[in-house]
């Protein structure tokens, strides 16, 4: 049976990972892989959940299942964090999954037994996996404009002109914020003409929110999201807390199904624990825990806000040290965009050979489309790229 297998295309961020830790170069910089970095190049365990981690191990009796759905007080602390009030918590399915990726992966299930001809138009670019779920599935997947590689901010008028194109009961998958792999993000009149082109054409939204709180702050964030939610008649939400948590390893993440009609949420909320049960029965809950305790506790949430917020500006203040030096070395405002993105990841517009030069040259490991995670630079390292990305011509 097996010799039947093909071999699978390789992980190109997993294979960028590998050529960087088999570079012998002291001064190499990993701008590829997709998590946060502090100034020393350290994935932090974040002080609340030491702490949270502390409780649950002094005060947890049982490691029995919670439920298929996970636990309870997880997704109304999680619905609490990401909705706030904007939607009536009876409107609301919810369930635990193995990070924002089981999220993902659960709702299109979800689309593919509810509408098997929905097509679901996904932003150019968007994160990979997206891709290559839906393509796995079988579900047909449409490209809508949205980065624009002169200004590298948002195609908006590509966007709209794209989704219009959608048929009623299509999909139309957005970033919720800190949009990966482009970092450009709409603005609040923009996200409102999206959610007028969706109940006008009869579509379904379907937001995927990794980063809230690591661009603009926890509400800011969570504000388009709110609108899409509050606004639409049916609504997908995958959440990740792998990235505002820190969590990654403990894969944490909710589905959250919403329907204006409070009476459709008891069937949504079964299909929903049916689709667990079919995946992986009963999703991990040490994670879910940890974040729970967080958010329910006013004096660990306060801790955690407060290291969240040092992360967002340390971003921040890269994102500009990088353009001002940019700016400097170049003689011109053209990088001032990286500035204006918002979240871990940028996309510096640098044709893929210029990318491998930066590699090659200079030591710099980038995704060949040129997403770059900011987090991975420090105030070191910044006058680094910058004349590394000046010497090579970007």
């Amino acid at each position: 049976m097996f010799e039947n297998l093909k071999p699978q295309p390789a992980d190109k961020i997993l294979a960028l990972m590998q050529m960087y830790r088999e570079d012998p170069r002291e001064q190499k910089i990993d701008l590829g892989v997709g998590v946060y970095k502090d100034a020393n190049g350290v994935t932090p365990v974040m002080r609340a959940v030491k702490a949270a981690e502390h409780r649950i191990w002094e005060e947890q009796q049982t490691k029995a299942y919670t439920g298929l759905a996970g636990d309870p007080a997880y997704a109304d602390a999680m619905i609490t964090l990401i909705l706030g009030t904007s939607v009536p918590r009876a409107n609301i399915a919810a369930v635990a999954t193995p990070g924002g990726t089981g999220a993902c992966r659960q709702a299109f299930e979800l689309i593919r037994m509810a509408n098997p001809s929905a097509r679901v138009f996904v932003s150019n670019p968007t994160w990979p996996n997206h891709i290559s779920i839906l393509n796995y599935l079988g579900i047909e997947t449409v490209a809508y404009r949205y980065f624009d590689e002169e200004t590298r901010g948002v195609d908006f008028d590509g966007m709209i002109e794209d989704l219009k194109t959608a048929k009623a009961g299509d999909l139309v998958l957005l970033h919720g914020c800190c949009h990966n792999p482009t970092g450009a993000n709409l603005n609040m009149v923009q996200w409102q003409e999206v959610v007028n082109l969706i109940n006008d054409r009869g579509l379904v939204a379907m937001i995927d929110i990794a980063y809230q709180g690591f661009g603009d702050g926890l509400n800011e964030d969570a504000q388009a999201t709110r609108l899409v939610a509050s606004s639409v008649k049916e609504c997908l939400i995958a959440a990740s807390c792998s990235k505002n948590f820190g969590v990654y390893r403990e894969r944490t993440g909710l589905l959250m199904a919403i329907s204006a009609d409070a009476g459709q949420t008891a069937l949504n909320q079964g299909t929903l624990a049916f689709l667990n049960r079919q995946n992986y029965s009963f999703p991990p809950d040490h994670g879910a825990r940890v974040v729970t305790t967080i958010l329910m506790d006013e004096g660990l949430r306060a801790d955690w806000m407060a290291e969240l917020e040092e992360v967002r500006l340390s971003m921040l203040g890269l994102r500009r040290q990088l353009a001002d030096e940019l700016q400097r070395l170049s003689g011109s405002d053209r990088f001032g965009f990286l500035a204006q993105h918002r979240g871990m990841f940028s996309r510096l517009g640098a044709a893929p050979e210029l990318v491998e030069k930066l590699r090659v040259e200079h030591g710099i490991y980038m995704v060949g489309d040129s997403r770059m995670n900011i987090a991975g630079l420090n105030e070191a390292t910044v006058p680094i790229l910058a004349k590394a990305i000046i010497d090579v011509g970007v």
